[in-house]
C-alpha cells in the first residue's frame, strides 16, 4: 500500500521536562503530557501545571516539533468549567492539539477551533465510527486490539473515500507500537476502582492487576494450577521488529507509552523507533538492526515484550514477575556543582557510592534532558585519578553543555532481573 508522502511521526511521551528534552534528543516528531488531574496519567507521573503549558510549547516550537496535551479522562459535571479552563489554556499556548475522548471535551474543543486527537479509549475499531469522530478529530487512534490487517483495511477505507477531519486532510490513524499494554478493551477497566476506590478511568490507577494472583477453591482450599502468578499482567508491547508492516498498514503515527518512566527510558526508545522508522522508508530496515534495537530496548524498564494484538493472537502473553525486567539499572552518584563551558568539563560531588574510569554514566536534569557517556578521565583535585569516591568533588570532561544541580547516575547491571 501507497502511504501519503511515506512520512512517520514518532510521538514520544512525556512526564516532566527531564523527559521532554530526552524525547527531542531521541528524535521525536511529537510530544503528548499531561496537566492536572483530567488526564490518563494523574497520579503515575510528575504532570506539569497549566502554568507550563507556554513554556512547552515554546520549547516544542524551538526544537520544531508538535505538542499534545492530554484531557482524556472521563468528565464529570464539577469538573466542566475546569476543562474548559485547560482546553482554553491550550489554545492560548499554541499547543498543536488536544488528546480527549469525552464528548464534552470534544464538543467544546471543536466550538474553540482547537485541534483534536481521539484517544485511545474511544475503542475505534470500524470506518463508521472513524466518519462518525471525524466530526471532531484529525488523528484517531484505533483499538489496541486491532490486528494490523483490520488497521489496514480501516487506512483504505479513509483513502477510498476520503474521509477527512476538521482540517480537510484525510484522517491519521494512529497506533500505540511500544510500552505498557493494559488487560482491559483499549484501557478501560474498573478493577482498581472496585477494590480500592481509585479508577483507572480517571488516571488513577492502582494496578492491581499487575500482582500475583492465586486460584483457590473457597470451600476445600484445593488450589488450582495456572501458568503463572501474574494472569492479568500482559507483557509490554514491542513491535520494533516488524515495524515494516506497521507502514505497511498505512499507520502515519507511532505512538511509545510511558509517561511514568524515566527520561532515559524515553531517549532510548524515541531514537530506536525514530531510527527503525527511517530505516523502513529508506530501505535499511534489516535483521541485524531489529537485534541491535532490541539489545538497547531491553536495557531499560520493561515487563517483557510481546507483540500484541497486531499479528493476530488472540491471548496475551503475560508478566513472569512484578515491575521492570530491564537488563540494567540507574544508580545514583551525585550532582553537578559547576559546568566550565570552556574547558567543556563538569564539576561534580560525589554524595553517594563512588565514580570509576569507565563507568557508564547519566546526567539528567531538567533543561539538560538526558547526557550519556563512558567515563574516560577524572581528576580529583586537579590530578588524574581512576576513581572518586563518596565525599570527593571530582571534575569529568563531557561533550555537550550540563548544569548545577543535575544529577549524576550510573548504569549498572540488574542482577536480579538477569537471573
Amino acid at each position: 500500500m501507497n502511504i501519503p508522502e511515506k512520512k512517520i511521526e514518532i510521538m514520544s511521551p512525556v512526564g516532566s521536562y527531564e523527559s521532554l528534552h530526552a524525547a527531542i534528543q531521541g528524535g521525536a516528531n511529537s510530544v503528548y503530557f499531561g496537566i492536572g488531574n483530567l488526564n490518563m496519567r494523574s497520579r503515575s507521573s510528575a504532570n506539569f501545571t497549566i502554568d507550563d503549558l507556554k513554556t512547552i510549547s515554546e520549547i516544542c516550537k524551538e526544537h520544531q516539533i508538535k505538542s499534545y496535551l492530554t484531557l482524556n479522562t472521563i468528565i464529570y459535571n464539577n469538573e466542566i468549567e475546569e476543562m474548559k479552563q485547560i482546553a482554553n489554556a491550550a489554545k492560548e499556548s499554541s499547543i498543536n492539539a488536544v488528546i480527549a475522548s469525552d464528548s464534552a471535551v470534544l464538543q467544546y474543543l471543536k466550538s474553540i477551533g482547537q485541534e483534536i486527537h481521539l484517544s485511545t479509549q474511544c475503542n475505534i475499531t470500524n470506518i463508521e465510527a472513524v466518519k462518525f469522530y471525524s466530526h471532531f478529530a484529525d488523528v484517531i487512534v484505533t483499538a489496541r486490539e486491532l490486528s494490523l490487517k483490520q488497521v489496514k483495511e480501516i487506512v483504505t477505507q479513509i483513502h477510498a473515500e476520503n474521509i477527512c477531519g476538521p482540517s480537510g486532510k484525510p484522517i491519521q490513524i494512529e497506533i500505540f507500537v511500544h510500552g505498557a499494554l493494559c488487560m482491559a478493551v483499549s484501557g478501560k477497566c474498573y478493577i482498581s476502582l472496585d477494590n480500592f476506590g481509585f479508577s483507572a478511568n480517571r488516571g488513577a490507577c492502582l494496578q492491581p492487576c499487575r500482582r500475583a494472583y492465586k486460584v483457590e477453591d473457597y470451600d476445600n482450599e484445593t488450589e488450582l494450577m495456572v501458568d503463572n502468578q501474574y494472569i492479568m499482567s500482559p507483557k509490554d508491547l514491542c513491535t520494533i521488529e516488524f515495524l515494516d508492516k506497521i507502514v505497511d498498514a498505512g499507520v502515519s503515527v507511532f505512538k511509545i507509552e510511558g509517561r511514568g518512566r524515566s527520561a532515559e527510558y524515553v531517549k532510548t526508545v524515541t531514537q530506536c523507533y525514530r531510527e527503525a522508522a527511517d530505516a523502513v522508508l529508506d530501505g535499511t530496515y534489516n535483521e541485524n538492526k531489529k537485534a541491535e534495537w532490541m539489545e538497547r530496548l531491553v536495557k531499560v524498564y520493561n515487563r517483557g515484550f510481546w507483540d500484541g494484538y497486531y499479528l493476530g493472537k488472540k491471548v496475551g502473553e503475560w508478566t513472569e514477575k512484578y515491575g521492570s525486567l530491564a537488563t540494567r539499572k540507574k544508580k545514583y552518584i551525585g550532582k553537578v556543582n559547576n559546568y566550565f563551558s570552556k574547558l567543556s568539563v563538569a564539576e561534580i560531588k560525589i554524595e553517594a557510592s563512588e565514580l570509576n574510569l569507565k563507568d557508564e554514566i547519566i546526567i539528567s536534569g531538567p533543561t539538560t534532558g538526558v547526557y550519556e557517556d563512558v567515563l574516560q578521565e577524572i581528576r580529583v583535585d586537579l590530578k588524574q585519578a581512576t576513581n572518586a569516591k563518596q565525599g570527593d568533588v571530582c571534575s569529568i570532561p563531557v561533550k555537550s553543555e550540563v548544569r548545577r544541580n543535575d544529577k549524576l547516575y550510573i548504569w549498572i547491571e540488574n542482577k536480579e532481573d538477569a537471573e
